[in-house]
């Protein structure tokens, strides 16, 4: 049995899109017209300007290499703190005593309000005033630290809307045949909810990406942004290195949620999203009627 969401256009309504289609592509082209004019105008599109990239190797390994890699290894660092930690504070939302929700729910709309680039700071001066840490890795530790403490706080509200998300027969189903609290959120709940956070998750795991650029334009760390200025310098081709750099961004980005959607295919095959598994254990005592 099959349901139609909405009515079926009609030829008007066929008409009509195609001429909006038509209009968009007209002004799109205009645009991109009008960008290729204005970079001509300035001698940005000479071949000059844009023949280092292909035939300087140097420009690789001595900037976009290197900074690409500081990018991944800064962004890497903070998801695998940030991930586990925001999936701890989502649960801990979730928590039935009073004083644990009241605890993580100030620390998560506390950090999730601050900006990003202040928590980057004020991660900074602490590693200054209040640790040894060598002015060479300082900017690395305090753009993982921002970046942690803002992405930990935005992922446990996703953990926590993709938990509340699923219907409340899961649980009481799972309570049903004995399981405790800690049980139905570890085999039930969790692996159900996954599926429906993995979006969300892979949308904030590419801006923690992003978002190193930033401690790369105001605490000096050799991420893949900041190689603009030595390039342009060195090379006097500003606009050229921003197009790669960018292009650089939305190639890992793009493989970043390319296996995201591969891995999101995978769960929503495999019984893990659907069924809950239950411990040997807790399956032996809720058909003896065993303690649990």
């Amino acid at each position: 049995m099959t349901s139609v969401l909405y009515d079926a256009p009609g030829p008007k309504a066929k008409a009509r899109n195609w001429i909006y289609s038509g209009i968009f592509l007209v002004v799109a082209a205009a645009v991109v017209w009008w960008v290729l004019s204005a970079l001509a105008d300035k001698n940005q599109l000479e071949a000059d300007k844009w023949a280092p990239f292909f035939t300087d190797s140097r420009l690789w390994t001595t900037f976009l290499l290197p900074g690409l890699g500081e990018t991944l290894r800064a962004g890497a660092i903070a998801m695998v703190i940030a991930l586990p930690l925001g999936a701890l504070l989502g649960i801990g939302r979730l928590s039935d005593h009073a004083w644990v929700r009241a605890v993580v729910g100030t620390w998560v709309e506390f950090f999730r309000a601050v900006p990003v680039l202040m928590l980057m700071l004020f991660g900074s001066a602490f590693f200054v005033q209040y640790t040894s840490v060598g002015s060479e890795v300082r900017p690395l530790y305090a753009v993982i630290t921002g970046l942690v403490l803002y992405n930990s706080a935005v992922i446990a509200e996703i953990v926590r809307a993709g938990v509340q998300s699923l219907p409340r027969g899961q649980t009481d189903a799972a309570k049903a045949i004995g399981m405790r609290k800690g049980q139905v959120m570890t085999y039930v709940l969790i692996p159900q909810a996954v599926t429906a956070m993995l979006p969300a998750l892979v949308s904030q795991l590419v801006v923690i990406l992003k978002d190193t650029a930033i401690g790369g334009a105001l605490l000096g760390l050799a991420e893949l942004l900041s190689m603009n200025r030595p390039i342009a310098a060195n090379y006097s081709n500003t606009i050229p290195t921003l197009v790669i750099i960018a292009t650089l961004y939305v190639v890992v980005n793009f493989g970043l949620t390319t296996f995201a959607a591969w891995l999101e295919g995978r769960l929503r095959k495999s019984k893990r999203t659907t069924d809950a598994i239950v411990p040997a254990t807790l399956d032996a005592g809720a058909n003896t009627g065993g303690a649990i």
